[in-house]
Order: C-alpha cells, then structure tokens, then sequence
C-alpha cells in the first residue's frame, strides 16, 4: 500500500517490537517525554484525561522486575509453578531501556469504559511517537498487573492496564497480519 501521508503511513507501518529485539542503546529523557506529550494528546471525553504513567528506567526496571517475581511467585499455585517464568518476570522488564505503567485514573465522572478507551488511545498515540522516533514498543498485560497496586502507590480509583516496554531496536520491518477491512465492515446506504 503506498502511502504519501506521513501519519497514514506510521499508522500503518508501525509494529510491536519486544524486547528480544532491543539494542542496549538508551533512550534519552527528551524522547521519553516527547512519547509522553504525544500520549497527553489524546482524545478525552469531558476532559477527564485519565492516563498516568510511571516511568521506569536503569535501576527501576531492576526494581520493577524484582516485583513483577516476587508476584509471580507469590500468587501462583505451587502446581503452576516454574521458576523460569519467575525469573522471566524480571528479565522481560531489564531486557527494555524503558518500561512504562499504564495507569486508568478512574474519575467517576464518566463510565468507567470510556476512561479505558481514551488510556487506550493514549497508548496508541506512544507507540506511534516511539515508532516516529525509531524506537520499538510493546504493551504488555500479564495478570501481575492486576496486582502492582501497592508498588505503584495507586489510588483507589486507579488501576495498572499494562506494561508498555520500549527500546531502540534491529528489527525489520515487515507487513501486518490483517484480514481485509471488507470482511470487517458493512455500509447501510
């Protein structure tokens, strides 16, 4: 599909890369906070602007992959056990320059839904920036998010919807798994 808007193209173009594929080069705060701005630029409604983030970085993903382990293995039944998956909590968030929670800041002023959907977007104008900027993403959701509450000194009315690890990265590029748009739609004329 050739494109020449540049936005029509990031969109289509832009790919989850997870960590496997991260370079140990660092993303600077500058780039970390353009993401950011661009994140802050999404749709809300009423306002609300629900999405919070907590940055990781250097030895907070060590902190970060520690918890995630500690979770692991608390809350996992001793028959599900393995401790490789325990030690793969800590090595997926240390493996990534950057790793940012995804917080919902339920305000109560709106369906709980739609403060989901606009943190969704949120993340969805990162991942474009990030991608803009060379620098690969993926949005992780394991259930030990459901239980990261007290380490990420949530409020009540707030809760963690993911991971979003990020790093400059040596992946290819390469075309979407989609099924055409024709068998997803249908016009009412």
């Amino acid at each position: 599909m050739r494109m020449k808007n540049e936005v029509l193209k990031a969109i289509h173009s832009r790919r989850t890369v997870n960590q496997n594929s991260f370079t140990a080069e660092d993303i600077s705060r500058e780039d970390i906070l353009t993401i950011l701005e661009a994140a802050n630029a999404a749709p809300t409604h009423k306002r609300t602007q629900p999405w919070r983030f907590v940055i990781f970085q250097k030895d907070g993903l060590n902190r970060l992959g520690a918890e995630l382990s500690r979770i692991y293995k608390e809350i996992t039944p001793v028959e599900k056990y393995v401790e490789l998956a325990e030690q793969n909590m800590a090595k997926k968030a240390t493996m990534s320059n950057v790793a940012i929670a995804i917080i919902v800041n339920y305000t109560g002023e709106l369906p709980e839904w739609e403060e989901l959907a606009a943190t969704a977007c949120a993340v969805q104008n990162m991942w474009l920036a990030a991608h803009s900027l060379h620098i690969g993403g993926y949005w992780a959701s394991p259930g030990l998010i459901n239980h990261l509450g007290s380490f990420l000194n949530l409020e009540d009315n707030q809760r963690c919807v993911g991971l979003f690890y990020m790093g400059h990265h040596n992946s290819e590029s390469r075309e979407p798994v989609r099924s055409p748009i024709t068998e997803k739609i249908r016009w009412e004329e």
